[in-house]
């Protein structure tokens, strides 16, 4: 159990599966750039499970939302008042933009 929670490897391999297994991942690999990439192209909502700092990461972001634009909601609130990760978000999921900052919905209008 715990032991497989801090094995890159087999969580690597779970997150190809299902990227919600991050949730079950160690805080360590949940800031693992390269892994938690793996996890929000397979399913974007596991942005939710990411390391703060990657949540505020414009790329890692822009993977999950273009995967699951509801993940909008789960980014760094920098990254919510971004225009071209909104527009990404809401591309996907229309739903998207009740998750962006009320200050770039109001500069648009």
């Amino acid at each position: 159990g715990e032991a497989l929670r801090h094995d890159r490897e087999v969580v690597l391999s779970a997150v190809r599966q299902s990227g919600r297994a991050l949730e079950f991942a160690s805080a360590e690999l949940q800031g693992d750039r390269e892994l938690v990439l793996e996890a929000v192209r397979r399913d974007g909502l596991a942005l939710e499970f990411v390391a703060p700092h990657l949540r505020a990461d414009r790329d890692v972001v822009l993977e999950a939302v273009q995967q699951a634009g509801q993940a909008l909601r789960f980014a760094d609130g920098l990254l919510t008042a971004d225009t071209g990760v909104v527009i990404e978000a809401v591309r996907q999921d229309g739903a998207a933009i009740a998750f962006a900052d009320e200050r770039l919905l109001d500069s648009l209008g």
